[in-house]
């Protein structure tokens, strides 16, 4: 049981850290190895300086509705994690975690909603950057994508887990 309680909590962290990544760093939408976009600001790399310039992005709905739920992902996650910690250390055994598997299953439906809206409406929310079609998603895209599973399957483990002495 303990090996099962540290995978579970290793799997966690590992998630959050990911969720992180996806939500802050600047690969959203990138053109070629000088131009990106994220949730924030639109970035162009500088050859001279060796330095990132970044620009506030335009606020579109459709991008207000993308940076709102990916945060709220990351804060679901946080709670539950810190939820998981408490019942850990309060619950009495055989006691389930419902309500960290609830609130990481929240964080999962936002992470999901947000990498939908995103991967539908690119176009609204990039409207103004440059021509998409000489561009891709990036990799902050494709690890709020891999996170939805991770969170889904982690938060049904742990409404299923059971305390133990």
């Amino acid at each position: 049981m303990a090996s099962l309680l540290i995978f579970v909590t290793l799997l966690h962290l590992v998630i959050l850290a990911v969720l992180f990544i996806a939500t802050m760093e600047k690969f959203w939408w990138v053109w070629d190895d000088t131009e990106s976009s994220d949730l924030w600001y639109n970035c162009r790399f500088d050859n001279e300086t060796e330095g990132w310039f970044c620009a506030t992005s335009d606020e579109t709905e459709w991008l207000q509705a993308v940076q709102v739920l990916m945060v709220l992902s990351v804060v679901f996650s946080g709670i539950s994690f810190l939820v998981f910690l408490g019942q850990l250390f309060t619950m009495s055994k055989g006691g389930l975690f419902y309500l960290t598997g609830v609130c990481q299953v929240f964080a999962g439906l936002n992470d999901f909603t947000a990498s939908l809206i995103y991967t539908l409406h690119y176009k609204e929310i990039l409207k103004d950057s440059r021509e998409l079609s000489s561009g891709h998603f990036g990799f902050c895209f494709v690890l709020a994508w891999v996170c939805v599973p991770l969170l889904l399957c982690s938060g049904i483990v742990y409404i299923y887990l059971r305390k133990r002495e």
